[in-house]
């Protein structure tokens, strides 16, 4: 999560203050510009079949003691312990199998921003990554004469590309993370039940079909006031504009990546964006319930940026105005409820160039996050192949 959250903004441009307000008075489903996906994701479609009850946002079943749009036991199984996968339960072999054929070009290019990438932002609280490498014979392994190197890594797992678990944060008023779990520092480890990222590998990863939705190229393509550290936050009808104008079509089981930008400004930042920058805000998706609920709607197993916290910062409270930390309205509802994974920090820049070039912006993905018990947030391992 974006360090700057531990700072409290008093500012918000009143354009979009009045923008906010406006969109929470419409009732639910009103104005929406995307087509229902119940439509869309029916039996006889690509991994469908396995799928086809899944209910929309407005029809997920009650969970006692939890708000409106929970997906708690919805991909849970009779007679088997609750679900840990929560929306990559969309990845069927159907789906992973036609999503290979989005190679055809032979052509793979990493997602992974380096791990030392931040490490010249001091972070409260946060520990820079540290590499050192090693001599055996140092480490009394071998003779002196002989040579040969290991290395020892230290880093915080939210400091460069990661995916976050459904434990990294809960939904806030309970304290429950996805499927009721409630985490501690001890029974994320030991308990088999704890829905963290090692628990992927069960399943074999991550494979999917990527498809990128290249928001900051589009704004600067057609003049947009945009910058990646103005706060800016990318709606619903934004998402589907650029993809509308990219060409791109969803799919049930869809990797969704957004490019903000930021990684770009954080590798060399000019005056002017060091200036931004300390304003302590950044631009990422409008955290409010439409986002969720087009998310969860449009079937996405995962959602990925290239930002700090998928969602623009500083938060915004239920009113509309600055909030806290604990504000964070993706990070509850998409982690804590509906048991969707979140992406940080991917590198996105190579790829934006790749699919502008080929006009191609869907793709195979492919993740292998790290495999130690209990681990709350990983390095992706990420690649996109054509």
């Amino acid at each position: 999560l974006f360090f700057f959250c531990c700072f409290h903004v008093t500012t918000v441009r009143k354009k979009r203050k009045k923008k906010n307000k406006e969109r929470k008075k419409k009732k639910k489903g009103e104005g929406k510009k995307y087509r229902s996906w119940n439509k869309l994701y029916s039996p006889g479609r690509t991994g469908a079949k396995k799928m086809e009850n899944i209910p929309t946002y407005d029809a997920l079943p009650p969970v006692d003691g939890m708000p409106a749009g929970c997906a708690w036991g919805v991909f849970d199984k009779p007679g088997e312990p609750k679900d840990v996968y929560g929306t990559l339960n969309h990845l069927t072999p159907e789906v992973v199998a036609a999503a290979g054929a989005e190679v055809r070009d032979g052509v793979s290019i990493s997602l992974n921003w380096p791990l030392t990438a931040l490490n010249h932002i001091p972070i409260p609280g946060r520990r820079k990554t540290v590499h050192h490498v090693r001599t055996l014979v140092e480490q009394g392994m071998v003779k002196e004469g002989a040579t040969g190197l290991d290395d020892e890594l230290e880093f915080n797992t939210q400091s460069s590309s990661q995916w976050d678990s459904f434990v990294h944060w809960a939904h806030q008023p309970t304290g429950a993370s996805y499927n009721g779990f409630k985490a501690t520092p001890d029974n994320v480890v030991a308990s088999s039940a704890a829905p963290t990222v090692d628990k992927w590998h069960a399943r074999g990863g991550v494979v999917a079909r990527g498809v990128l939705v290249d928001f900051k190229r589009w704004a600067d393509a057609n003049a947009k006031a945009y910058h990646p550290f103005d706060a800016y936050r990318i709606t619903v009808e934004d998402l589907e504009e650029v993809a509308a104008a990219q060409g791109v079509e969803f799919k049930p089981g869809d990797v969704l990546l957004v490019r903000t930008g930021v990684t770009e400004v954080w590798e060399a930042p000019s005056e002017e964006d060091f200036a931004k920058i300390m304003r302590r805000t950044i631009s990422g998706l409008h955290a409010v319930e439409e986002t969720v609920r087009w998310l969860w709607d449009r079937r996405f197993a995962a959602v990925v940026c290239d930002n700090n916290a998928v969602e623009a910062l500083p938060p915004l409270n239920e009113d509309g105005d600055v909030g806290e930390m604990e504000d964070l309205f993706l990070h509850s509802h998409c982690l804590g409820l509906l048991g969707m994974p979140l992406g940080e920090l991917w590198d996105l820049n190579k790829l934006s160039d790749h699919c502008a070039k080929t006009g191609r912006y869907s793709f195979l993905l492919t993740s292998a996050p790290l495999n130690a018990a209990g681990l709350v947030g990983s390095p992706p391992n990420a690649l996109a192949i054509f």
